[in-house]
Formats: C-alpha cells, structure tokens, sequence
C-alpha cells in the first residue's frame, strides 16, 4: 500500500514555498553511505577521495545514526530557513535538542534496541555524537561544501525561474515524480503505508534540495514543520571532470576553456562547480566568466555569496550555430 502526505496549503502559504539548504541534512543523508555506498554510484569518485580520512573518524558512532532501511533521527533533518545556512548554526542547534526528543528519535530509528554508542545518558550521547559529526564534516564535506553548495544553489535558480515562468504546481512536478499540487493541497507519495494530512497553520512549505537522495523524502512527526527533501539538479555531474570538449568552430572562436565554459552553462552554475567540473583553477574561471558576461555571452546572478552564471539569448544562439557549422564542414569537437 503506498503511502501519501499531503500538505493543506492557505492562500498565503501557497505563495509562500520558499528554498533552503541544510549542510547537517546532507552530512546525516550521507551517513547512508557508509552501509551501502553501492546505492549511490554518483558519489563513489568522492567517497574513494575520502576513505582515508573515514578510516579515522568515529565510524561506530557515525554508522549507528542510521539504520538498515537507511533511515536517520528526525533531529538531523531540522528544517533550515535560508539557502545560506551554516553548519556552525545547526550543530548547535543539535546541542540544544531536547533529552527526550533525542531519545525518542534514536529509539525510532532503531526499535528493536540501541547500538552501544547510542546508550547511557543523553549527555554523553549527545556529546560523542557531536564530535563524531563536527569530524566527519571538518575532514569529508568541507573541502568541497563549496561545490556541492553550487550545485545546490544553481538548482534553487533552476525552480525559481520554472516557478516564475510555468507557476508553482509545475515546478513541485518537476522536483519528484512523487511530488504534485492539487489545488491548495501539495501532495508526496510515501514510500511507507502512512497516510497523512496536515495543514501549514502559516508556516509555509519549505523545499530543500539534496545531493544524497534521488526521491523526495519528508519528516513524518505530527510535530515537524512542513519540509520536502528532494534530489538536486546536477547531482549527476557532481564529481565528474569534464573534458573541455566543444564545437571546434566555437573553440576556435573563444578558445577551448571559454568554449567549455559556454557548453557547460546550459544550467546555472557558480566559478566555484565549474572550475571542478572542467579542470580549471577558480581564478582563471571567474576570469573567463566575466569576460563572457561583458561580452553579452552569459547573466549572471548573486545567489547568497555566490554569483551563478547562464548562457543569455546570444550564448545559446551561438553554441547552437557552432554545433551546426562543424556538422556541416565536416570538423569534430576538440
């Protein structure tokens, strides 16, 4: 029996859905990994880069914050209220949560009885869990949160100009095939037989795009705020270094890293992912980028303290027209 949440959105809160991103929500969707990396194909580049910093981290502690089905305590999904979140703000948060809550949500995750480094007190617990935390992201996630946070960030864009241009219902359709608006109801099917209806009361919804799910995942406690989780745009190309391949009329014309640049700006993006995804130093990307940018080939956008760049109207025609000439003539993509 499928499962479904719904969501009973008023007036307000239907203009209301808004965006925001959560590092302790990726670190805790992570943690799924470590059982079963073979799930997530995509972050294998990354979790290889990572192995040797994993081997010493407190994984006993790490691995027993989720479980079999691949679950996570509702404590570490809190619902973030800015693309800008830190993860400084939602540890701390974490330090606060309540002892009963904290209990509660382990025993959730884990009904047949607590790993060992769950039990004892709730101060210790909490303590241990913690450092195993601030660890985990100080050696595996902040070294590249910047070009994951990109990805992110350029998927947000993405939804706020589908939302602009085709309207709210199109752009929750677009983030899951397990996502739709009903009128005023925003509808998630479960993968769980729970069946689920509540309203907003002046919350609005909240949408947070993630890296480390491929469906949409929502917190199921009567007392949770109204959140979806979905997977990101881009995700795929994540930890992929592309060759800078393009038309070679187009390469010929700009030279084959601003070529490589224009190809890749299909989707926004910031210097930051780009530089990663093509090779390139930062520096030298935003050096190219502006230069395209003044010459009308690409917009740009401030995105919290990120700029993300797009192919404009004329980057587009001429990536087009350069694909159409070496067709024509005969010439591959270098």
């Amino acid at each position: 029996m499928v499962g479904l949440l719904e969501y009973e959105l008023d007036g307000r809160d239907l203009g209301d859905v808004r965006f925001a991103i959560s590092p302790i929500n990726e670190l805790a969707l992570s943690l799924r990994t470590f059982r079963e990396p073979g799930r997530f194909p995509v972050h294998l580049p990354w979790l290889r880069e990572t192995q040797d910093a994993r081997d010493r981290l407190d994984t006993t502690m790490l691995r027993a914050l989720s479980n079999d089905a691949l679950s996570t305590p509702d404590f570490l999904s809190p619902r973030p209220h800015s693309p800008l979140t830190r993860i400084d703000t939602e540890l701390q948060a974490l330090a606060r949560v309540e002892d009963e809550r904290l209990g509660a949500d382990l025993r959730a995750v884990h009904p047949d009885g607590l790993p060992y480094p769950l039990r004892g007190s709730a101060v210790a617990v909490r303590s241990r869990m913690l450092r195993a935390l601030r660890a985990y992201w100080d050696s595996c996630f902040a070294p590249w949160w910047p070009r994951m946070r990109g990805v992110l960030q350029a998927d947000i864009v993405h939804c706020g100009r589908v939302a602009a241009a085709e309207g709210v219902g199109a752009m929750l359709g677009g983030i899951s095939d397990r996502v739709c608006l009903d009128g005023d109801v925003v509808r998630v099917r479960l993968t769980s037989p729970l069946r689920i209806r509540r309203g907003t009361r002046g919350e609005g919804l909240t949408l947070v795009p993630s890296l480390f799910t491929r469906g949409a995942t929502v917190p199921i406690g009567e007392d949770e705020p109204p959140m979806i989780l979905y997977g990101a745009r881009g995700s795929g190309a994540l930890w992929q270094v592309e060759p800078r391949r393009s038309p070679a009329v187009l390469g010929d014309l700009l030279g084959a890293t601003r070529a490589g640049l224009l190809t890749a700006l299909e989707v926004p993006a910031s210097s930051t992912e780009l530089a990663g995804r093509l090779g390139v130093t930062t520096p030298a990307v935003n050096q190219h980028l502006r230069a395209m940018r003044d010459a009308g080939l690409l917009t740009s956008a401030r995105h919290g303290r990120s700029v993300l760049y797009l192919r404009s109207e004329l980057g587009d025609a001429l990536v087009a027209g350069g694909g159409r000439m070496s067709a024509e003539d005969g010439t591959n993509g270098v």
